[in-house]
């Protein structure tokens, strides 16, 4: 059981999204003129995390219950999670509408694979797998199968689906221990065929990852409100930064546009990949609920041993 890694996934993803809750909606010189020409570099006490973060905590649950069943039942256990969290009175976070939209669709009936905003591409989906990439981690084909089956009960769109699974396998490859310069081949080797809109959004890492002006290139990649856009900066952030877990939220929080989601992946790739010891533990004693989020990471660890034996 590597509970280390399984802590770092979880309290990466939720501090990630605590750091750039703070910034989202606020354009670069806004975040700047706020916290100084570094931007944001530190968490409040108390830190408190958005929707990206209560929905991976109900996939995460949901994948506790029933993550070593058959798809229609880890799906029932997502339903019921989502419908759970839409009701919660800390639903209070600017969730977003394709996200409400399905899970009431789900609620009044309609089946998980129908039940999607059709046509949406939105980072909602992709924001909250990383759990998914845990538990997976040794099974790929079933990491795929249900990354694509979580999405689509919100975001029904090719390039959400490469997003979320996208987005999950990154978390697989971090904790494979994989070379980050190997990243971008076996993720797009992962999602081929998928979504052309994806493919060409990690691409435009490649080209401007070495740029020595990081606002450039951050400005080059998109501002994240879109699923390959977000999980495209996400990576850029840890592939900057792929030895310092704070680096990459602190950079992702200091972007334009969804901050908050484009550090809550990059803080769940590099969490996965460097270990809870890596993540300051001031920023761990002063995240909202950080004894349960211990706790999660726990209980996700004990299943996955029953997952992969």
């Amino acid at each position: 059981m590597d509970l280390q890694k399984a802590k770092g996934t979880i309290y990466g993803l939720a501090i990630g999204d605590a750091l750039g809750r703070l910034t989202e909606f606020k354009s670069l010189p806004q975040i700047k003129s706020a916290y100084g020409r570094d931007g944001i570099t530190d968490l409040p006490d108390p830190a408190l995390y958005t929707d990206d973060t209560q929905m991976s905590i109900a996939i995460a649950e949901a994948l506790i219950k029933a993550g070593d069943q058959d798809i229609a039942s880890i799906m029932t256990a997502v339903r019921d999670e989502f419908i759970k969290w839409r009701h919660s009175p800390e639903n209070n976070r600017a969730p977003g509408n394709a996200c409400l939209t399905g899970i009431s669709n789900m609620e009044k009936g309609l089946h998980w694979a129908e039940s999607g905003v059709t046509g949406s591409k939105g980072r909602g989906s992709a924001m909250r797998v990383a759990p998914i990439g845990y538990l997976y981690q040794k099974d790929p084909d079933k990491l795929k199968e249900v990354a694509k089956s979580s999405g689509i009960c919100t975001h029904r769109h090719p390039t959400a689906d490469a997003a979320c699974i996208g987005a999950a396998y990154l978390v697989k490859l971090a904790l494979d221990g994989i070379s980050p310069d190997q990243m971008i081949p076996e993720l797009l080797s992962f999602t081929k065929g998928i979504s052309r809109e994806f493919d060409n959004a990690i691409l435009r890492i490649e080209e401007c990852l070495n740029w020595e002006d990081e606002e450039e290139a951050l400005k080059y990649l998109g501002e994240g409100w879109i699923g390959e856009e977000a999980v495209a900066l996400a990576l850029y952030c840890f592939l900057r930064y792929p030895d310092d877990y704070k680096k990459v939220v602190i950079r992702g929080a200091n972007t334009n546009g969804d901050s908050d989601s484009i550090a809550c992946i990059g803080g769940s790739i590099s969490g996965a990949y460097l270990g809870v010891e890596a993540i300051p533990e001031s920023w761990i004693n002063c995240i909202e609920k950080t004894d349960y989020l211990g706790d999660l990471a726990t209980r996700l660890a004990v299943k996955s041993e029953v997952v992969n034996g």
